[in-house]
């Protein structure tokens, strides 16, 4: 720190508060540490009794904690995102629309390793709102060396650590297989389900088409939906190892890769997922989704919806969190299910 008169502080980074009192009305600081003092502050703070101020001498190869708070900033900053003003070495941003948030999680732990610099960010793969806040990043010291900031930036890489990807508007097709609803022996239930979670996100149903447990059935219906233009096709009902259930056998057969029977999520274990040669998804869903709240289809959903492809080794990370505790009162996403 270095004293000097307050008439020579303009540009100068304040070491700290400056408090205001006015009686009966106001304590509190009218000036924070390390706000940049301009020439409309001068007679502010000798109306404050401030003749001299304490200020930061600045350093060759040092920042100023905004200065550094900008820096974090341009290693976040992906499309579709918004940012606040930077106050006291902090900046917040937020979502522009309604979509899929993407983290590199390792990126952002390499950074957040190096020390006195912060980025924390909402969980990935999850959805947001527009207006949504997605993260928030400050340097944690009131200065901080350049060369800290340029190692963060190599830690990051030439990609942003966070981007958005827009939710698409689907067509969707619906195959619900069953012999007991196919004959009329039982109304199915299955369809509802599937059209309300299809509501949350822009979509159109193109139908749904009951079929019996016969392979050769389930996947011409598959075809025909992907023939008219369907971007998802949604399989319901014969999704087990029962003998005749035959539905993962005709999703393998309509989809040019299956990249995974079986997932560790509970409810949601017996989930399929494969995709069309032209990357068009084709999903078998358990019966767990027709009367679970919240299943595997929730976490693997948006991301069928932003056009962002899962692997086989994304879907085996989820069971690290992907027992979901059935909670009394429902907050999801908003607990720990798929984090």
């Amino acid at each position: 720190m270095k004293l000097i008169p307050t008439e020579e502080a303009v540009g100068h980074v304040l070491c700290h508060d400056i408090t205001r009192i006015v009686r009966g009305e106001f304590k509190g600081p009218a000036f924070r540490k390390g706000h940049v003092v301009t020439e409309a502050d001068i007679p502010e703070l000798l109306k404050l009794g401030k003749e001299h101020l304490y200020i930061w001498e600045k350093k060759e190869g040092w920042l100023h904690e905004n200065e550094g708070a900008e820096l974090l900033y341009q290693l976040c900053a992906g499309a579709h995102i918004r940012r606040s003003e930077t106050k006291e070495g902090k900046i917040d941003i937020f979502s522009e629309i309604d979509g899929l948030l993407k983290v590199d999680t390792e990126r952002l732990k390499a950074v957040n390793l190096l020390g006195d610099v912060i980025i924390s960010t909402r969980h990935g793969n999850f959805p947001v709102k527009k207006g949504d806040k997605l993260a928030g990043m400050r340097v944690i010291p009131l200065v901080v060396e350049e060369e800290r900031l340029n190692r963060a930036r190599a830690a990051a890489g030439d990609a942003p650590l966070l981007k958005m990807l827009p939710f698409k508007k689907k067509k969707v097709g619906i195959v619900t297989t069953g012999s007991e609803v196919y004959h009329g022996r039982i109304q199915d239930t299955f369809g509802p389900v599937i059209r309300q979670k299809f509501s949350e996100y822009p979509s159109e149903i193109l139908g749904q088409t009951i079929v019996d447990d016969r392979s050769e059935m389930i996947e011409n219906a598959i075809r025909e939906y992907l023939d008219q233009g369907a971007d998802i096709v949604v399989c319901t009902g014969g999704m087990s190892v029962d003998p005749d259930d035959l539905t993962p056998g005709a999703i393998g057969k309509a989809a040019d890769r299956v990249v995974s029977y079986g997932a560790p999520v509970l409810p949601g274990a017996m989930f399929m997922l494969g995709y069309t040669g032209d990357g068009r998804p084709a999903v078998g869903l358990p019966g767990c989704v027709m009367y679970a709240r919240r299943t595997i289809f929730d976490l693997i959903l948006p991301r069928l919806m932003a056009d962002d492809p899962v692997t086989a080794e994304e879907l085996a990370g989820l069971g690290h969190g992907g027992l979901c505790l059935d909670c009394q009162v429902c907050t999801f996403p908003n607990c720990g299910f798929g984090k």
